[in-house]
């Protein structure tokens, strides 16, 4: 009989990554999201009916367990980076994995992937990282042995990171950088999926894993490669973090009196106080390489994405060399 996976969370951006290669892999793929009819997108990833998106709500243990039946294995990819609603930190983070793992282990499930974060520490100052490691602990509270992956910066297509990097530099000819000296490890995102996978099929050992790129960069670096990347060339500099605070705060009290009507969508007070350590792996931690996969850089993909910011789009490349036939 065919195995089946559910995938919380898998119409994501990493999550639809792990549902193509988990499809490829011959298994059915059942994809749990909130909108099920905004998931669609994942159904030509398999054979028709391979992969299924059905209705869940991580915040209800009769909807998780629905979806978990006859589920080989979990994986969960649902995670927050600002909170709205009733979609906290702690209800999705922490509450959410928990019961997942919960209810997974009354099921009988064999195997469980959790997509957690590099940096995630009840020590923090960044409420993020903290329900991060909090919901580690949920996790293996009830599944001692899941795999917990935790990646940092995550790049591809569909990126938040470059993306919006890249899409600023289009209107702003001057760029703050805050705290442009912390240390990034990003990581690409079908490497992330490589990873899951990996826990899925039994090749990869239970426990944590930290996932980071082949390059260590700066954030400024970053800003540079994603405006070298784009062909635009801009003003870069420091601000200082307690103005970033500043600037953050105002932007999510306007969001908040406008009802969402007008979204904070750059930094978050609490996506700074994360920016105040690097992202990096550590030196005793298990890696890609203990999987087994070689980590893809950010100069192999990032043109592949970020062209359609460059001034002419697509047509950049090919005036250019039509300008190197007429030299």
């Amino acid at each position: 009989m065919t195995r089946l996976v559910t995938i919380f969370g898998g119409a994501g951006f990493v999550g639809r990554y792990i549902a193509r290669r988990m499809a490829k892999e011959g298994w059915r793929v059942r994809v749990a999201s909130r909108r099920p009819n905004e998931s669609m997108h994942v159904k030509p990833y398999g054979a028709p009916g391979q992969v299924e998106p059905v209705f869940c709500n991580i915040r209800d243990d009769a909807s998780v367990r629905a979806v978990m039946q006859g589920a080989d294995a979990v994986v969960n990819c649902v995670g927050l980076l600002d909170e709205r609603g009733r979609q906290t930190f702690g209800a999705v983070q922490v509450d959410g994995a928990g019961r997942i793992a919960r209810i997974a282990a009354d099921l009988g499930v064999d195997r469980l992937v959790h997509l957690s974060a590099l940096g995630a520490d009840e020590s923090s100052d960044s409420n993020y990282q903290v329900t991060k490691a909090q919901g580690e602990a949920a996790i293996l509270e009830h599944f001692h042995d899941a795999v917990i992956l935790r990646p940092s910066v995550v790049f591809g297509a569909e990126d938040g990171f470059f993306n919006k990097i890249a899409g600023l530099s289009r209107f702003a000819p001057v760029m703050p950088v805050v705290a442009g000296g912390v240390k990034l490890q990003p990581v690409y995102v079908d490497d992330v999926a490589q990873a899951a996978v990996a826990g899925v099929v039994g090749a990869a050992a239970s426990g944590v894993y930290e996932l980071g790129g082949a390059e260590v960069v700066t954030f400024r670096e970053v800003m540079e490669k994603a405006l070298e990347v784009s062909y635009r060339k801009r003003i870069l500099f420091g601000l200082p973090m307690f103005i970033a605070h500043i600037e953050a705060a105002v932007l999510s009290f306007i969001e908040t009196v406008s009802l969402g009507a007008i979204p904070n969508f750059l930094m978050t007070r609490d996506q700074l106080r994360a920016l105040s350590t690097d992202n990096t792996v550590s030196e005793d931690a298990k890696t890609l390489a203990d999987l087994g996969i070689e980590p893809v850089r950010m100069d192999s993909v990032l043109p592949d994405y970020l062209w359609r910011y460059r001034p002419s789009g697509q047509y950049d490349d090919i005036r250019d060399s039509a300008a190197n036939l007429r030299g």
